[in-house]
């Protein structure tokens, strides 16, 4: 069914992550930028409606299947706030990690609750007019520490304490990330929906 798709994304450590797994189906993943693919509005505001439009605004353009996520941490005390604003919460000029986990420390330091969550949605449609997508979903549990602490992430990683590992998701070893973070479990609930996909066909 899949022998190349197209990764609704110019993030290089993302295409290199899906590329090592979906080698693995004998499937190729390739860049967005390969096809030309102009930027795609996101005006939703969940994160699979997103990451539909994003899927078929690659297949759109490029003629192939795509596969696109839209991710983000959500705080409890927040509604769910940043949520799918995560990228931009501390505004657009530039985009700035550092003021991002500023803005949700002081937003969240007076909230009794710190709980919060990753959340990453991936869609993987056949064709541009696909009327049953793919979908995966993958949620990541911890608690907002205010004192960042690691190097190993990015985003709000320094601040995304995982209590089983007694570190931050910035602390965890890569490879111990991959295994457990919210892309990771949505990445296998994916594969396992593409291999049942594949065997009906």
């Amino acid at each position: 069914m899949f022998e190349k798709i197209v990764l609704a994304s110019g993030n290089t450590g993302k295409l290199r992550e899906f590329s090592r797994l979906f080698a693995e189906k004998n499937i190729q993943i390739l860049p967005q930028s390969d096809f030309n693919v102009p930027e795609c509005p996101e005006p939703y505001l969940t994160f699979v409606e997103n990451a539909l439009a994003k899927a078929r605004h690659a297949s759109k353009h490029s003629g192939l299947p795509a596969l696109a996520d839209d991710s983000g941490i959500c705080a409890n005390a927040l509604g769910g706030a940043p949520g799918i604003f995560s990228a931009r919460f501390a505004g657009n000029n530039p985009k700035s990690d550092a003021a991002n986990n500023a803005k949700l420390s002081a937003e969240l330091a007076n909230q009794a609750d710190q709980s919060c969550y990753y959340v990453c949605v991936l869609v993987l449609v056949r064709h541009e007019h696909d009327p049953q997508p793919i979908i995966a979903e993958g949620i990541w549990r911890g608690t907002w520490q205010p004192e960042a602490a690691g190097t190993n992430g990015f985003g709000y990683d320094p601040h995304f304490y995982v209590a089983e590992h007694h570190k931050t998701a910035a602390e965890l070893a890569p490879e111990v990330k991959n295994a457990i973070s919210h892309r990771a479990q949505a990445l296998n609930e994916l594969m396992g929906k593409i291999s049942a996909a594949q065997s009906q066909t």
